[in-house]
């Protein structure tokens, strides 16, 4: 299949006009900014199909900058779908990654724990036995240590404080 044949099947075709170009320059040469956009920035520079366009490929594009042809195509898609600003930035995070164990409320039970007195043969509470006993206690179905100390640690509670 010849190349002009491919770029007619493209379904989503990048024509920038001069400001979102000029935009895009000014990103690639801005002093702080990540390299990712900075990438995406190029990439879409490169294949824009307009009349001021450099036209490659996703093919060249890709080999260029280290990316696949499909991480291009998917570039080209989000700016056709979602406008300039959502080609270059990254999509906001609909849900935390992780669910927190210890809420607001699990974290006030955990200090009041660590205040209270130590179990009977202790000289004071250990990350362990804090986290047993929110479990216990069932504010938490199970917990680390490593969060509990991490819930601590907001805390003046921390055993590293002194």
């Amino acid at each position: 299949m010849r190349e002009e044949e491919k770029m007619s099947e493209k379904r989503y075709v990048v024509e920038l006009d001069m400001e979102e170009r000029e935009e895009l320059k000014n990103i690639i040469q801005a002093d702080r900014m990540s390299i990712e956009k900075r990438i995406r920035a190029q990439v879409l520079l490169m294949v824009d199909q307009g009349p001021e366009g450099a036209r490659w490929t996703d093919e060249q594009a890709a080999k260029a900058y280290g990316r696949r042809v499909e991480t291009v195509a998917e570039l080209r898609r989000r700016l056709v779908e979602r406008g300039f600003r959502g080609a270059l930035e990254r999509k906001p995070q609909v849900s935390p990654s992780r669910i927190r164990k210890l809420d607001e409320t699990g974290e006030r039970e955990l200090v009041a724990i660590a205040k209270s007195e130590p179990p009977e043969g202790r000289a004071r509470w250990t990350l362990h036995l804090l986290a047993r006993q929110l479990v216990i206690q069932e504010v938490v179905s199970s917990i680390s240590h490593e969060t509990v100390r991490k819930g601590l640690k907001k805390t003046s509670l921390s055993p590293t404080v002194k």
